[in-house]
């Protein structure tokens, strides 16, 4: 049995497809199982090949990527699905959100974000990108000045808000490591303890958590 990360990629243009294809099996541990060019055909897809990840375009024919996302996120065993998106699509990104997207990426993103990414939604971790984050932020989370560490995040260890920091900037596990020059475990165990601190779900939410307390500005460098 392939031990290769077997991708999906849904997206309504042919040469967006084929571009993906040709970047995600360049590299020996990433294979792409099958392609759709509807959201209903990606629920059929998703079905039949059974992927690890699906890379999910918004704005298709029949039936949208959001609303595939939402019916395919429901089925026992779900893959991983990484939206991607464009800057005028805020609105549509927060949606995401709420149907189970791991991650977002932006369309014109660098060749080795892509595979980041589906590297990245393999192993459970997700990849935001910082520049859509940045977006977010800006459209949906009132700006707020705590006096001193916020309430809601006295209960982290320092590393573990250096961890909530880096996440809130976008970074994926392998890049938290990178930074604070730790193994990438240690990594996982710490964004394992302060969701569960915060009672959150995932690192999705805790970009939310970490900007809407001000822990993080709209500053990425913060």
């Amino acid at each position: 049995m392939s031990d290769k990360i077997r991708v999906l990629v849904a997206d309504d243009q042919t040469l967006v497809r084929t571009g993906f294809r040709v970047i995600l099996e360049a590299e020996g541990d990433i294979e792409v199982v099958a392609e759709a060019d509807t959201g209903t055909e990606a629920i059929r897809q998703a079905e039949l090949v059974r992927p690890d990840v699906i890379l999910m375009d918004i704005r298709m024919p029949e039936l949208d990527g959001l609303s595939a996302t939402e019916q395919i996120r429901r089925r026992p065993d779900p893959p991983t699905i990484v939206v991607l998106t464009t800057f005028d699509q805020n609105e549509y990104v927060y949606r995401a959100l709420r149907a189970g997207a791991a991650g977002f990426l932006l369309k014109d993103s660098p060749s080795s974000r892509l595979v980041a990414a589906v590297r990245a939604a393999a192993t459970g971790d997700s990849l935001i990108e910082p520049s859509i984050t940045q977006r977010l932020v800006e459209r949906f989370v009132e700006p707020v000045e705590p006096d001193g560490l916020p309430e809601r995040l006295a209960a982290l260890t320092d590393r573990e808000l250096d961890v909530l920091r880096l996440i809130a900037r976008g970074l994926s596990n392998a890049e938290i490591a990178a930074e604070l020059v730790v193994a990438e475990t240690t990594v996982k165990t710490h964004v394992a303890r302060l969701l569960t601190k915060l009672g959150i779900r995932d690192r999705v939410q805790a970009v939310v958590v970490a900007y809407e307390t001000g822990f993080v500005t709209r500053n990425p460098d913060s």
